[in-house]
Order: C-alpha cells, then sequence, then structure tokens
C-alpha cells in the first residue's frame, strides 16, 4: 500500500509506536457488541487492531486520500466503514441510529481537539465513552484540580457533562512527524444529564468565562455586573477568592444563581 505523506493542514501525526498503540488499545479494551468509532484514522495504526476486537469500525477521515487507501485495505472488510467528512460537521445521533452507544476514540488533531470536545459533548446522549490522544497541556486542563494553575475555564464546562481520566503520557517520538509537545491519553465518560446542579449551560459558559478572563482578580470585580457579593455569599462562596479557587459545582451554584437574573 502506498504511504500518503502528512498534511499540515490537516495537522497530520502519525501515530506508528507498537507499544504505544497496544496500550491504548488495551485501555479502551473494545468488545465485539461495541459500536466503536475512531475520528482521524490516518495511515490505520489504531484502526485494524481496534477492528480486530470489535469487528466492526466507523472511521471518519477528512482527508479523502488516506481514507481512500483505508478502504481498499483487505483488512477492511471485515467491518470497516469510512465516512469521508469534516468530524465537526457530524451528527452522531444519527450516527448511532437505534444501536448501542457509541465509544468514541481517536488522535485528535491539535488545531480542532477543543471545539470538538464541545460538539461531541452536545451529543453526549448518544456516546457511552470517549478515548482520545490530545496535547498533554490540553488533557491536564481539562483534569485539573481546582486551585491549580492548569484549572480554568475548559475543566471546568467540561466537568460538567463528563468524568475526566488522565491515563497516560505520549512522547514526541511515538509519531511521524514527531510534534514538538508531549501527547497524552484520556478518557472521558459523559453524563446525560449535569454531573452537579448549574441552572443552564449559557449562564455557567457566561459567569465561567467572565471569572477566567479576569484570573487573577478576587470574584467580586471578576465577576462584577453579573453577580453581587450577596449572590456570591448566599452560594457559599467567599467573594474575595480568585476564580481558579472555586470548584466546579460551585460554579455551578453561581450559574445558577446568575440564570436567575437573566430574562426569560
Amino acid at each position: 500500500m502506498p504511504v500518503m505523506p502528512p498534511r499540515k493542514r490537516f495537522g497530520q501525526h502519525f501515530l506508528h509506536d507498537p507499544a504505544v498503540i497496544g496500550r491504548i488499545v488495551n485501555a479502551i479494551s473494545p468488545q465485539q457488541s461495541d459500536r466503536v468509532v475512531e475520528i482521524g484514522p490516518g495511515r490505520g495504526a489504531l484502526t485494524w487492531p481496534l477492528l480486530a476486537r470489535a469487528k466492526h469500525l466507523d472511521a471518519i477521515e477528512i482527508d479523502r486520500d488516506l481514507a481512500q487507501l483505508l478502504r481498499k485495505d483487505p483488512r477492511a472488510q471485515a467491518g470497516l466503514q469510512v465516512h469521508t467528512q469534516d468530524v465537526l460537521d457530524l451528527d452522531f445521533a444519527a450516527l448511532r441510529g437505534a444501536g448501542p452507544k457509541l465509544r468514541i476514540v481517536g488522535n485528535l488533531p491539535y488545531n480542532i481537539s477543543t471545539p470538538l470536545l464541545f460538539h461531541l459533548l452536545t451529543q453526549r446522549d448518544s456516546i457511552a465513552d470517549m478515548h482520545f490522544m490530545l496535547q498533554r497541556e490540553v488533557v491536564e486542563r481539562m483534569a485539573a484540580p481546582h486551585g491549580t494553575r492548569e484549572y480554568g475555564r475548559l475543566t471546568i464546562m467540561v466537568a460538567a457533562y463528563a468524568g475526566v481520566h488522565h491515563l497516560f503520557d505520549v512522547g514526541p517520538g511515538a509519531f511521524v512527524p514527531a510534534p514538538r509537545v508531549w501527547s497524552a491519553i484520556v478518557c472521558l465518560r459523559p453524563s446525560s444529564e449535569p454531573r452537579f446542579p448549574l441552572g443552564s449551560e449559557r449562564s455557567l459558559r457566561m459567569v465561567v468565562s467572565a471569572a477566567f478572563s479576569h484570573r487573577r482578580k478576587t470574584l467580586h470585580n471578576a465577576l462584577k455586573g453579573l453577580l453581587e457579593d450577596q449572590d456570591m455569599i448566599a452560594c457559599g462562596i467567599d467573594p474575595e477568592l480568585r476564580p481558579q479557587m472555586i470548584a466546579p459545582a460551585g460554579w455551578g451554584l453561581l450559574a445558577a444563581r446568575f440564570g436567575e437574573k437573566l430574562p426569560q
């Protein structure tokens, strides 16, 4: 089979280390009854070992040349369905249909990782779990405990709808071409309902975005114009604290309070 060179416009870094591939597949542990969806299969480094265990796999690949190579590979006859499209436009509920919830996996391009995560979380009712290779910095932010430098908007918005587990790190040498940064494998387990009371996603997003745009300021100053000190105190939160000191559930309380003030 011809080897397609990586394309910068798609942010392609192809995984090639057999030990890392085996560790990822074991972490996912696909079963024959699973509905596995791989985002960005590239040259198929994860595709073929996943397909060998799951017996059926849907692959979403935007690069038409790579998609065609996957379709032509003899191993594809075992149960590979390749969809050539931008994953940000994909309706995962339609892909699931009446079948079991989807198990999403992928080595995500760094340039679309955050918008893709939020796109997937809006369709969490159709998703059982997600295992992704991401830039390590992004995974650290997703899994950060409150009170740390990495804790911020991404941590809270993901925590509202999914449990996050930082599984292990992957060095640049596992890829061709080698990226300039370390990567990490993360597992997300989404919940249909918010994992803590928050009023609405809109109110949470507005309050958190306002606060972390001024993370060096106290809540009294960062949330000026959105919430009064008495609102924060009613939520059991000290307005003199800085945003990173408030756990996700606390932001849910603040968002619910703010939501009560929004025009209906």
